[in-house]
């Protein structure tokens, strides 16, 4: 009983702020929520790591996953090496990584991800994107996958960012995009806003910039380590999300 209850509320929550009228935008993250990309970048970098002689599990990147693409090597260089990697290392690590990313199956578009998109915007939302990512081929991919949805100067990517997730410094900076598009002179309130993001490290991100969290389960991780990062409801996947916004 005291499990309905909970679940109750939560659906509560989601329907209260998904249709309350202060909503002006919703904030994406890209691998596991536009992109069933992960499976890729775990493979990429477990191979990658043990190239250079370090080692990262599969569980390691999902964990990790939402950091630049250097706070990720650094945790694991420090971790086997007693040390930061040097630029050079962090380059050819990256390069490492990116190759054997680009030689896997070809990642599809999240089943669910168009519909969810649409939504949002019928209802008049922005969409922003907020990824970790500096992965060039699947940014490149995202105006094919989803036409329309993203503007260039909508997206934050590990490019933007000198504090990737899980600071607040990304979701802080799509916060001031927001504003910036909407004409106002300060960012966009984070009441105003909500996030979709399926890591740990996102969800904390998310929530030091104070918004509400949606979290979707798509990849190997317990429902309750996403809880436990901060996520104020977490869903099945995509789909899931696609349906409830009916």
């Amino acid at each position: 009983m005291i499990r309905i209850m909970m679940e109750y509320n939560l659906e509560e929550k989601l329907n209260e702020k998904l249709n309350s009228t202060a909503l002006k935008a919703v904030l994406f993250d890209m691998d596991g929520v536009l992109f069933d990309s992960m499976k890729n970048h775990a493979e990429a970098w477990a191979k990658a790591m043990e190239q250079h002689g370090l080692s990262m599990t599969r569980k390691e990147v999902y964990m990790n996953e939402g950091r630049t693409g250097e706070g990720t090597i650094d945790i694991f260089t420090q971790r086997d090496w007693g040390r930061d990697a040097t630029e050079q290392e962090i380059l050819a690590i990256y390069k490492t990584k990116s190759d054997i990313f680009n030689t896997l199956p070809t990642v599809l578009p999240m089943q669910g991800a168009a519909e969810v998109l649409d939504n949002v915007r019928k209802r008049g939302l922005m969409r922003i994107l907020v990824t970790g990512s500096g992965q060039v081929s699947l940014l490149e991919r995202l105006e094919n996958a989803y036409p329309g949805h993203f503007k260039e100067e909508l997206m934050v990517t590990a490019f933007d960012v000198k504090h990737g997730k899980p600071y607040p410094e990304p979701y802080l900076m799509g916060l001031e995009k927001a504003g910036r598009a909407l004409g106002l002179t300060t960012p966009l309130p984070a009441s105003q806003a909500v996030v979709v993001e399926n890591a740990p490290l996102g969800i904390q991100a998310a929530k030091a910039a104070g918004i509400f969290c949606i979290a979707v389960n798509t990849g190997p991780l317990e429902d309750q380590i996403l809880y436990d990062a901060g996520a104020d409801i977490v869903l099945p996947g995509m789909a899931e999300l696609a349906e409830k916004l009916k």
